[in-house]
This record gives C-alpha cells, structure tokens and sequence, in this order.
C-alpha cells in the first residue's frame, strides 16, 4: 500500500510553491539567503524539486533513471564507490581481488553492514542481488541491469563474508560496475517480492542513510535518515549517520518554478534549471552544480537500417553538418565541453577522434551531392522523389535537449534536410521512443567501465545493438568482443581506441557534446553535497546552515 506525506509538510510545500513565483519577483538578488561557513551541524530537512519521479519503481527497471535514481542512491548501497574520475573505492565490499585472466573474482564485506529491516547484508544477499542484476526476472516483468555483464555466469556465498563471482570470459570492467547507478543493493526479501509488489516504493529494504518515510505516485517521496547508519565509504570524510534529517523529493514539472522556489527559500535545490540562468544564479549568491558523468557523451545512435542512414555518406553528412562551438554557445555555458569521441573524457580509456566529425558544412554539403541527394528550388534535397528527412525526438531526461534539436534542426536544414521535431514527456518517450524503432536516438547514457561497450554496440550476447548493424560489421564485433573479454588493461586500451575511430569513421554515432545531463541549483544554506561518477547529488554529507 503506499503511504501518503505528512498532511502538513505537503500543505506547507504545496502553498510555498504557488506562491514561490510571486515572493521570488518581490525578492531582491540581495534578499536570498546566503548562508554562512562553519562546523558541520545535525538537523533540518531539504527539499529537492525534480521534473520527474518516473513511472515505476521496480528496482531493477528503476535505479538507472536520470530521476529515481536519487532517491536510491540515499535508501541503498553499493558494493564499491566510483567517482567522477572513475576511481574505484571500497565501501560494502572492503576489498576484493581476481585471478590471472579475470574470469573469477572474490568480494570480501565490510561487517555489520545490515539492511534497514535488521537483516545482514551478507554473502548470499549479495548473491541474490548479482543473480537478479545479472538476469532480471523477464516473466515477472523485472529487467536485469543495463550494462552489467553479460559474462556473467555465478556468484556463490564462501562464507558470509565472502563472495565468489564467476564469469564466462575475462571481464574486467566487472569491479568498477559494481558502483555503476544501476547496481543498488536490496534486502532479500523485497526482491523476493512479485514485480507489482516491488512497485510499491514502501517495500522497498536498502541499507542506506535514509528510509523511505512515505511517497505518493508522480507526487513526492520522503525519506527519514538512519540513526544506526555506520559503513559509508572511506573516501567520504563524514561516517555515522547522515546529518540531514529528512530529504523530500517534491514533482514540479514547471522549471521556472523550480528555480523560483529556491531563489524565495521555499526549496532547497531545484533539478535541471536552464543553464543559461546558471551566471545569474551564481551572482545572486546560490550554489550551482553542473557535474558530468562517466559515460557516452551527448549524440544521436544512427539507426544504420533506416534509410537514408544506411549510407555512409549521409551518416557522415551528418556529422560533418552539425556545428557543436554554436550549440555550446548558443544553448550552454563554459561549464560544458565539446565532445571529443563518443565517450565522455573523464572515461578511462576515452581518446579524442574529434577530427573525424568536426563541422565542415562544405564537406556535408559534398557528401549529400555524391550520394545523389539533390538540392530543390526550395533548398531541401530530394532523391529519385523522396525527400532527405528526418525526424528528431528530444530526449526528457536532458533538459537542454528540446532547445538542442531546435538548433540542430537549423543547422541540418541548412545542407538540405527537411527535419521535424516531436516532444514527449517522460513517461511517452520512454514507451513510443527506442533505440532502433527511430532513425536517430539520442543518447544520454552513463556507465562506470568502458568494456561494458560490447553490451551496447551490437546484437551479439543479446546486445541492444544500437546502431541496427547486428553483427554484419565484423571489424566492430571484433573489437567489442575483444574489449569485453580482454584480461590485459592496456591491451583493451588499445582496442578501445581503435573502436572510437572505427564507430566514428563509419558514423554509426553522431557526438554532439560532452554530457551534463544532471544540473542542480542549490540554496547557500546547504553546504557539503558530493556527486559520484554517474553525477548524481549525494546528501549523506550534506549539512544546512543558517
């Protein structure tokens, strides 16, 4: 059964936030809080105003969401802690070691670790967490975790302290995705439960800092700290427990009055505020963030089955057209990067191929001419009668894409494309919108450990295959494969490398920038956040001042 909010801490937010945009209009710049330094305090509640909750909150189906996403990196655990550098931690697993050819690894736990309901979290609930993570439940409606290993073959409990992980092939990357957002560990018994009870975000046992207290649908989510919390990774310089008392996840869709309510003191943060605001905001005293993740950079997975993307030429017309230094300009700040391959640079391994895609309408237009698009009287090109068109689908989880694709829509219009845009919200995208079922699927996607890749790139292990080329590139199978089972770190290196080149030479990705999917704007009275490698705000740390 969910659970409501406290009567009177949903009256109080409901009332502040019809009024925020008022009271921020009478607010001079000089009238917001600026708060004040000094020693970390106990105590208070903080508000997070968020666009979104997302439409489930299956574990499983849930964790990797731009939005569920932060409300269980507070309620859960993970076995090891990875930054934005992709630097790997302990945390519940203290150490952990493998043998030659990394196809088997043992994770030793970190003692008195327990989950909210008393119970350990021990070797076989970590077992039963892999197995799921690894395989889902599909029948039950219950997906494994994107990107984890596909090698996976077996964990087994050596002792209740130890767990030992096997995999079909070499895996390397299978330490670092254990801090990957999707990887949260859950007590037994909820994921125990059916998929419809799993739903139900009050089942839901993590070993976090925080409890959820009460949350309703597509409303909010309240979360109530964790007086016996003692296991937080090493790296943070708090441990017990956290210092804020409660952390309310409140949905306001509309972000001029997400931003407006902290700017009035009736929130404490606002998710996705434009970042064209962010100098203003910063002016005024508050507190932005606009950490970039581990992962793919912003671009478009070029579905090479539709037409006209099956040929090269168009393919690279398109990268060539696009004018990225206008985009940064035009739409973001200097806190954001051009993207230099399909990885972000911050990836371990990632490598700069922007050579190959760099803008050069000239070059665009040449390619179009040579692969027969001709140019009408109105500009837009045609072919045998058929009109060089595509249609763009803005990503809801990036809140700067709408704006994006407008200006990609220019600039594709200016070599010859006759383009459309069509908006959803989060909830349609996610169910009319795929990988594959569009001509080009723009990518927000994060992940710890670059030899995931071969997950991603093609069909083979039942790959989600992105780019529509199933295994008919054996240069690209090839290369992923060998990443995936090298067992040499500079040897994948190597491979690594020679895979961007070969995805951007054959324009199978389309970059556009580097990502900063996630954007926060924070009253000065909150002081101490952290964000991890996926870019997700943390508030363990955190303390709130006067």
């Amino acid at each position: 059964m969910r659970t409501s909010h406290t009567a009177r801490r949903l009256f109080r937010i409901a009332i502040g936030l019809l009024a925020a945009t008022v009271l921020a209009t009478a607010c001079s710049p000089g009238a917001a809080q600026t708060g004040g330094s000094g020693e970390p305090r106990a105590g208070g509640d903080l508000t997070f105003l968020i666009d979104s909750l997302g439409d489930t909150w299956i574990p499983n189906n849930s964790a990797i969401s731009s939005f569920q996403g932060h409300v269980w990196g507070h309620v859960t655990d993970k076995l090891v802690h990875v930054d934005e550098t992709g630097t790997v931690s302990p945390w519940v697993a203290q150490s952990w070691d493998r043998n030659d050819d990394a196809t088997e690894f043992t994770l030793r736990l970190r003692p008195g670790v327990t989950f909210s309901d008393g119970t350990p979290v021990d070797a076989a609930a970590v077992v039963a967490n892999l197995d799921l993570w690894a395989r889902g439940r599909p029948d039950d409606g219950i997906r494994p975790i994107g990107l984890f290993p596909k090698t996976y073959d077996s964990a087994e409990a050596v002792d209740p302290a130890t767990v030992r992980v096997r995999f079909s092939s070499p895996t390397l990357g299978f330490v670092p995705t254990l801090g990957y957002h999707g990887s949260i560990l859950i007590s037994p018994a909820t994921l125990a439960r059916p998929a419809a009870e799993q739903a139900d975000l009050s089942n839901s046992i993590g070993s976090g800092p925080y409890v959820v207290e009460s949350w309703r649908d597509d409303d909010s989510v309240v979360l109530r700290k964790r007086d016996d919390y003692d296991w937080a990774p090493e790296v943070f310089e708090h441990q017990g427990a956290a210092r804020i008392d409660t952390i309310t996840y409140k949905v306001v869709s509309e972000q001029p009055v997400r931003t407006s309510s902290v700017r009035s003191g009736q929130a404490d943060v606002a998710y996705n505020p434009s970042p064209k605001e962010l100098e203003s905001f910063r002016a005024e005293g508050f507190t932005t963030a606009t950490p970039r993740y581990l992962g793919f950079v912003n671009g478009f997975a070029v579905n090479t089955a539709a037409a006209p993307f099956d040929d090269l030429r168009v393919r690279q017309a398109l990268q060539h057209g696009l004018d990225r230094d206008e985009i940064i300009s035009t739409v973001y700040t200097p806190d954001w990067l051009p993207a230099e391959s399909f990885l972000q640079s911050n990836v371990p391994g990632a490598t700069d191929h922007s050579a190959s895609f760099a803008f050069d309408r000239a070059r665009a237009e040449q390619l179009l001419d040579e692969a027969g698009w001709v140019r009408g009287a109105d500009g837009t090109r045609a072919k045998d009668g058929t009109p060089l068109s595509v249609t763009l689908h803005p990503n809801p989880y990036l809140a700067t894409s709408t704006a994006v694709d407008e200006l990609i829509a220019q600039q594709l219009r200016a070599i010859g494309f006759t383009v459309e845009i069509q908006s959803f919200d989060v909830v349609t995208y996610t169910q009319r919108v795929e990988i594959g079922s569009v001509p080009l699927y723009e990518v927000t996607r994060s992940i710890i450990d670059a030899g995931t890749v071969s997950g991603i790139l093609t069909d083979a292990d039942n790959g989600e295959n992105w780019f529509g080329v199933g295994q008919s590139d054996p240069k690209l199978v090839e290369l992923a494969s060998g990443i995936a089972g090298a067992s040499d770190p500079a040897a994948r290196d190597a491979q690594l490398d020679e895979l961007q080149a070969h995805v951007l030479d054959q324009a199978y990705f389309v970059p556009i920038t580097q990502i900063v999917q996630r954007i926060y704007l924070q009253s000065p009275r909150v002081h101490d956040v952290t964000y991890n490698g996926v870019a997700y705000a943390n508030y363990y740390t955190a303390w709130i001042g006067d």
